[in-house]
C-alpha cells in the first residue's frame, strides 16, 4: 500500500492491479507513477511546466521533448527520458505539501518549494517550476 504520512496517515492510494500507484502535487505540476514488483520498484515523474536549463544536457538524439520526464529506479542513478510531453494526465490522488511518501524504494517529500525523491542509493531528484536538479 502507498502512503504519504505526517504523524497520522494524510494521503493514501489503493494499489491497482499491476501495482501501480500514481500522485501528484497540489499545484497539479508535477505526477507521479510508481510501479512495485516483488524485487523491484520504480518512479517516473513529470513536471508539465518548467522555466531555466534541463537538469542534464539533451543528448544529440533526442528530437522530442527533454528535461519533463524524470525515471529512477530502487536502485542506481536517475534517468530523464527524451519523450513526448503528456500534459493531459487526469486520476492521480493528492500528495499535499508537507507530506513525505515512504514506498517501495524511495522516499518522496512534497512541499511547497517542491517535489524531492530519493531511492535506497541516495540517488534522486528534486522538481520545482523553477529549477530540476538530479543528484
Amino acid at each position: 500500500m502507498f502512503r504519504f504520512f505526517l504523524g497520522a496517515v494524510v494521503f493514501c492510494a489503493t494499489p491497482a492491479i499491476s501495482d501501480v500507484w500514481t500522485f501528484e502535487t497540489p499545484s497539479e505540476n508535477i505526477q507521479c507513477s510508481v510501479g512495485e514488483s516483488a524485487d523491484s520498484s520504480d518512479i517516473q515523474c513529470t513536471i508539465i511546466e518548467k522555466y531555466g536549463p534541463p537538469a542534464m544536457p539533451r543528448p544529440a538524439n533526442c528530437q522530442t521533448d527533454w528535461g519533463h520526464d524524470f525515471l529512477m529506479f530502487d536502485t542506481g542513478p536517475v534517468e530523464m527520458l527524451c519523450q513526448p510531453l503528456n500534459r493531459n494526465q487526469d486520476g492521480f490522488d493528492r500528495a499535499e505539501y508537507g507530506v513525505t511518501g515512504r514506498f517501495g524504494g524511495f522516499t518522496c517529500a512534497s512541499s511547497t518549494k517542491g517535489l524531492e525523491c530519493r531511492n535506497r542509493d541516495g540517488h534522486g531528484f528534486f522538481l520545482s517550476r523553477a529549477m530540476q536538479r538530479v543528484f
